[in-house]
């Protein structure tokens, strides 16, 4: 039994361009069209599956997919840092950012931790392991790095030494019994780099 699971990292924002922490801000134009330079690009699925996340669902269209909302592939919960610059943070905050980067059990006031966003991404790979077929799903970088070591069987401090791209592809595969990571990092098209919005 062959499981293929096609992980696509949602397009870039504002806020992200700024390296302010998410809220949930729709896409920037140029990750629109970016995203439609990358139709037809992606193969078959048997279910496509979107965060809940406007610039997960807005990417998902853009790509022309008609994907159905999974809650486990939602981004991490940022809580009260929600909006706020990293850089910013780390200035006002620096013993609370210093914690969450070194302890994925910590989380932001009000948000969730790296290990439960772990705990969902398990969840989510063990489900589809039963599930013949391919599917894609639209979700962030901070669940696609968590089910990376998750496969890898790497400690989850090893998510901070992954980059995701905005619009990035990640393939696993899985013959019922294991998964393995096939590609990772897998960019937008050359072509859609000189596409205006």
């Amino acid at each position: 039994m062959l499981v293929r699971l096609t992980m696509i990292c949602n397009g870039a924002t504002a806020a992200t361009r700024r390296g302010s922490f998410p809220l949930d801000e729709p896409l920037e134009p140029r990750s629109l069209a970016l995203a439609k330079a990358m139709r037809g690009t992606l193969r078959r699925a048997d279910r496509v599956w979107t965060a809940p996340a406007l610039r997960a669902r807005q990417t998902a269209e853009a790509l022309s997919l008609d994907a159905s909302v999974e809650p486990l592939l939602a981004d991490q919960g940022y809580g009260s840092w929600a909006g706020m610059r990293f850089e910013d943070l780390q200035a006002e905050q620096p013993e609370g950012i210093a914690a969450w980067l070194s302890d994925p059990n910590t989380a932001p006031r009000g948000g969730e931790s790296l290990a439960d966003v772990a705990r969902r991404a398990s969840e989510l790979m063990d489900r589809l392991m039963a599930k013949p077929g391919h599917t894609i799903a639209l979700t962030h970088a901070s669940v696609i790095r968590t089910a990376i070591v998750h496969v890898l069987g790497a400690p989850l401090a090893a998510c901070w030494k992954i980059d995701i791209e905005p619009l990035s592809i990640t393939d696993f595969r899985s013959d019922g019994r294991r998964w393995v990571l096939r590609a990772c990092g897998v960019a937008a098209p050359k072509s859609a780099t000189t596409l205006r919005p």
